[in-house]
């Protein structure tokens, strides 16, 4: 499930009371969703820092709680990485400091606190590095992951952290989203609740798929071509032979960028559809609200939630070496089915 990001700190903040606080979190979600300012709190909460604001003002309104930007955070004992180098990726050497940090005792038994943004920007060396750190954490540390694109990540990594995901951020019907919420609304008014349903809704999902995967390609292709253009003549078979892997590389990162903002369209669509059942405010997709309530008013809000975990586990799945078809057509059926 996505949370907003007050919500998830409600939660770990919980797990924490009850002692029950994980050693490190994946928090993802899109540009603007909060994941800074829920890992800043996060640094707060474990080390037990008093915040300024909070409570009522002389005239009895609500103070809002202001918590300092990460950065403001950084000191011998919390350590903030972020991508540094022209190539916009996190070094073994940065991840190796790091870790002589976390090994490090802190005093007054303060928790070390490592935070890792735009995590999928670890280079392969790093993120095995990482990964050891992960399977052996050191005693009273907490790690922190931020991406916008968890899917990007070691599946190992993936497996060793709790996972946060938040909702909000990116514009949901920016970059085909809008055309993707027109077809779902298409497709759902033909039937719902159906094997036959599920496999509209899953064919309208796969061609948006399908489109983002040729663009990547073709703007892979593009950028291979004019490499070679330029170099060809300056360099060996081998480095281009590289740079057709790099490109590659590239354009499946692309393609599961743009399958992860689709998903997330897809999500809020779903839950669209519970907050109907509900009469809770809020809705992501308001002008589709006149096709998607007699869906709802037909549903069972514990069926809705139902299908609401059935897309968040094929979600889930998507982020593994699953086969990307069967999982796609599985998780429709028992989603939408």
């Amino acid at each position: 499930m996505a949370y907003t990001s007050e919500r998830a700190y409600e939660l770990i903040a919980a797990a924490d009371q009850r002692g029950r606080l994980a050693h490190a979190f994946l928090i993802s979600g899109a540009a603007g969703s909060g994941k800074e300012l829920l890992a800043a709190r996060l640094i707060q909460l474990v080390n037990k820092t008093a915040t300024a604001g909070g409570g009522f003002d002389l005239f009895g309104e609500a103070v809002e709680e202001e918590v300092p930007a990460l950065d403001e955070l950084e000191s011998g004992w919390v350590r903030v990485l972020r991508p540094r180098k022209k190539s916009r990726r996190i070094g073994v050497d940065e991840i190796r400091d790091l870790e002589h940090t976390l090994h490090l005792a802190a005093p007054g038994g303060a928790c070390k606190v490592g935070v890792i943004t735009e995590a999928d920007r670890m280079n392969d060396q790093a993120a095995n590095a990482f990964l050891k750190t992960l399977e052996e954490p050191p005693r009273r540390t907490l790690l922190l992951l931020l991406s916008a694109n968890p899917q990007r990540l070691l599946p190992t990594i993936l497996s060793r952290c709790v996972r946060i995901s938040l909702l909000g951020g990116r514009a949901l019907l920016a970059d085909g989203g809008g055309e993707l919420v027109a077809a779902l609304n298409q497709a759902a008014t033909r039937g719902f609740g159906t094997p036959v349903a599920a496999l509209h809704l899953k064919a309208a999902f796969v061609a948006f798929l399908a489109e983002s995967s040729d663009a990547a390609k073709a703007a892979a292709a593009a950028a291979e071509k004019e490499e070679i253009a330029a170099y060809r003549e300056a360099t060996d078979g081998v480095w281009l032979k590289e740079r057709k892997e790099f490109h590659a590389a590239a354009a499946q990162a692309e393609y599961l960028d743009a399958r992860g903002r689709l998903f997330d369209v897809l999500m809020a669509w779903m839950a669209d559809l519970l907050r109907l059942k509900t009469k809770a405010a809020g809705l992501d997709f308001p002008e589709s609200a006149a096709k998607l309530r007699p869906i709802a008013e037909a549903e069972s809000e514990a069926r809705l939630l139902q299908r609401m975990e059935a897309l968040d586990a094929l979600r889930r799945t998507l982020d593994t070496n699953a086969f990307e078809p069967l999982a796609l057509e599985v998780g429709f059926l028992k989603a939408f089915g």
